[in-house]
C-alpha cells in the first residue's frame, strides 16, 4: 500500500501543479482597456530630431503645456517613482508632449533631470495647439487639458496605443484613467503597480507565444521525418 501511495501521490502531484499554473494564466489579471485608438503622434516632431511613435511602445504620456518650468515638480515625481524603476524594461518610453515653440524650455527640463538618470527613454515632441488637443481627446478621459494645455495626470498607453487604466478607482469610485504626477502617494500606490501588471501581461503573452513557437517548430521537424 506504502508503495502504491507514493506513486500515486508522485503521479497525481505533477498533474496538480500543472492545473493550478495553467489555471494561473488564463486567469490572470489583465490592467483594462479604457480607449481604443488613442492617436498616433505622427504630427508632432521630437527634440532631437528622432522618430517618435506610440505604437509598439509601452508609453507613459504626459502634457507638460506650454509652461514647462511649471511642471517641474510632476517631472521629477515621475522620474524618481515610475522612469527610473521601469525604463530599463524593453520597449518602454515617456513622452512628453508640449506646444511648439517650447523646444528650449524642454531641454532645460532634460537638463535638469539628467544628472539624476539616464535619459534615454524620456521623449519631448512637440506639436500645433490642435494637435495636441486632438491627442489628449482621443484618450477619452474624464478630465480636460487646462488653458496652457497641459495637467498634472499622466497615463499609460500600451503597444497597440489602446489607454489602460482602472475601470473603478477604490477612493473615488469613478474609473481612472491617468495618475495625478503631484501626487507621491498615488504614484506609489497605484501607477507603480499598473504599470507592473501591464509588463507582467507583456511577459507571459511574450512566453506564452516562445512556447507556441517552440510547439511549432517541433511539429514541423516531426512532419519532415
Amino acid at each position: 500500500m506504502k508503495k502504491y501511495l507514493i506513486l500515486g501521490v508522485l503521479f497525481i502531484l505533477p498533474i496538480i501543479a500543472y492545473l493550478f499554473f495553467a489555471s494561473g494564466v488564463n486567469n490572470f489579471v489583465k490592467l483594462p482597456v479604457l480607449t481604443e485608438n488613442v492617436k498616433e503622434i505622427t504630427a508632432f516632431h521630437a527634440l532631437d530630431g528622432d522618430e517618435i511613435r506610440l505604437h509598439d511602445k509601452i508609453t507613459v504620456l504626459g502634457f507638460l503645456g506650454m509652461h514647462p518650468e511649471k511642471m517641474k515638480g510632476n517631472a521629477f515625481n515621475i522620474n524618481q517613482k515610475i522612469y527610473k524603476r521601469f525604463y530599463q524594461f524593453s520597449d518602454f518610453q515617456f513622452v512628453m508632449v508640449l506646444p511648439e515653440g517650447k523646444e528650449e524650455e524642454a531641454r532645460a527640463l532634460k537638463d535638469e533631470l539628467s544628472p539624476f538618470t539616464d535619459m534615454a527613454k524620456w521623449e519631448f515632441v512637440f506639436g500645433k495647439e490642435k494637435d495636441i488637443a486632438d491627442l489628449f481627446r482621443s484618450l477619452q478621459s474624464n478630465v480636460s487639458l487646462d488653458e496652457s494645455l497641459s495637467t498634472p495626470l499622466v497615463f499609460i498607453v500600451d503597444r497597440e496605443r489602446k489607454l489602460r487604466g482602472r475601470r473603478k478607482d477604490e477612493d473615488s469610485g469613478n474609473p481612472l484613467y491617468g495618475f495625478d504626477a503631484t501626487s507621491v502617494a498615488e504614484l506609489n500606490d497605484k501607477m507603480v503597480d499598473d504599470v507592473k501588471v501591464l509588463l507582467a501581461e507583456y511577459r507571459l503573452a511574450l512566453k506564452k507565444n516562445n512556447t507556441t513557437s517552440k510547439r511549432d517548430s517541433y511539429l514541423k521537424k516531426l512532419n519532415k521525418n
